[in-house]
């Protein structure tokens, strides 16, 4: 722990990319948390650094506990540190359960889980603020699992008004005619654990300029078949999408633990097509 920093109780890496920020952590089995401080949301909460109890708003993708485990922990301390109530999105079929879990810590810890905890389905869609919109997606894992796209949202004047005086467009809209049409980009794309139908369920995956995804397996001897079976990604599923991929930075993460982070690197390096390596990030 170092002496200007209280608290450094779980591990994060730091990315920074076009003005977002990837911060966080992934290991099969271990546990997967990550956010995106610009953005102010969270994905997963299987730990839960200190530094990101400031981040209000977070999205669970299923309810292993590698990824949800520290959702009671998370609570808590936004009530002792006298913070609003956090809100927090999990799959729709998972919410009574998750009441439930934190119920029961209610009555364990003596202390309220104070939580606006609300279910998602695909084709659900969030508004953050005017700015960036969330839209929910499913995945395709051993349990319910959702994928989420974060969207930047701007209102352009629609093309048959450009050009028109500033006193006209400001005539047709005093009068409810709607002069705008909104536009999304897709900034953020995150797909907890899935197998690789549910990434390619949802095209905004290849677009967003940031992908966040697994990568669970990457040795030959390792079946896609079977990984597929359990909802998770092999190194071959990327080189056979690799044309597919626009995204600007793709954080590959979720790596077995099986794997040595030397292993990881060395054959990425010698597997990876050349037009992904720049864009790839390894979170290991």
């Amino acid at each position: 722990m170092s002496a200007d920093r209280p608290v450094d109780n779980a591990p994060y890496l730091t990315h920074a990319h076009a003005g977002l920020t990837i911060e966080g952590y992934s290991r099969a089995a271990v546990q997967s948390y990550w956010r995106v401080p610009e953005l102010k949301l969270g994905f997963d909460l299987g730990a839960h650094p200190w530094d990101f109890m400031g981040t209000g708003t977070w999205f669970i993708s299923h309810t292993h506990l590698d990824h949800v485990a520290a959702l009671p922990v998370y609570v808590a301390r936004r009530r002792m540190m006298k913070m609003e109530p956090p809100t927090v999105y999990v799959p729709a079929e998972a919410l009574d359960d998750v009441k439930k879990l934190l119920m029961i810590f209610h009555r364990l810890d003596r202390g309220r889980q104070h939580c606006d905890l609300r279910g998602v389905s695909p084709g659900d869609e969030i508004a953050l603020s005017r700015e960036h919109v969330v839209t929910v997606f499913n995945t395709v894992h051993t349990i319910p699992s959702r994928g989420f796209v974060v969207w930047d949202r701007r209102h352009k004047l629609k093309d048959e008004y450009v050009g028109l005086p500033g006193n006209q467009i400001r005539d047709l809209k005093l009068s409810g005619v709607e002069i705008t049409r909104e536009v999304r980009v897709p900034l953020v794309a995150y797909t907890g654990d899935t197998a690789p139908a549910g990434l390619d369920a949802e095209p905004a995956c290849f677009d967003a300029k940031v992908l966040i995804t697994e990568m669970s397996f990457i040795r030959d001897k390792h079946r896609r078949e079977k990984i597929h079976k359990f909802g998770h990604m092999h190194l071959d599923d990327f080189v056979e999408r690799a044309d597919r991929f626009k995204n600007e930075l793709i954080v590959a993460g979720h790596f077995s633990t099986r794997y040595h982070p030397n292993e990881v690197r060395r054959l990425l390096d010698a597997r990876l097509p050349e037009v992904l390596k720049p864009r790839m990030r390894l979170w290991i």
